[in-house]
């Protein structure tokens, strides 16, 4: 396998030796295999069976990285100002949670 060598500054260098723990080589190949997946699916618009099993392994899907679309920015500033259900008393709440 072809290896990637990458120059660091040692303020860096240093602040990744704490974590001791993690693969480098695997967060870069994790990162490396993303960008690859997302530019494919920016040109298809689809994912092969093997690029839906690594995104399902990692919880991630190409679509999170696109920037939101205005009007949905727009619905959620809107639905944030505006009240989210009913208000009740503290009456109806104990009795909700039944304890009344």
């Amino acid at each position: 396998m072809p290896t990637i060598t990458i120059s660091l500054s040692e303020r860096f260098k240093s602040e990744i030796k704490q974590f001791p723990w993690v693969n480098w080589s695997e967060v870069a190949r994790e990162e490396i295999l993303k960008k690859d997946i997302f530019e494919r699916y920016i040109k298809t618009g689809e994912l092969s069976d093997e690029d839906w099993m690594f995104c399902d392994r990692i919880d991630w899907h190409p679509v999170d990285e696109l920037p939101l679309k205005e009007e949905f920015v727009t619905e959620l500033e809107k639905a944030r100002d505006e009240p989210s259900g009913k208000s009740m008393t503290l009456e109806e709440l104990d009795e909700l949670m039944g304890l009344k």
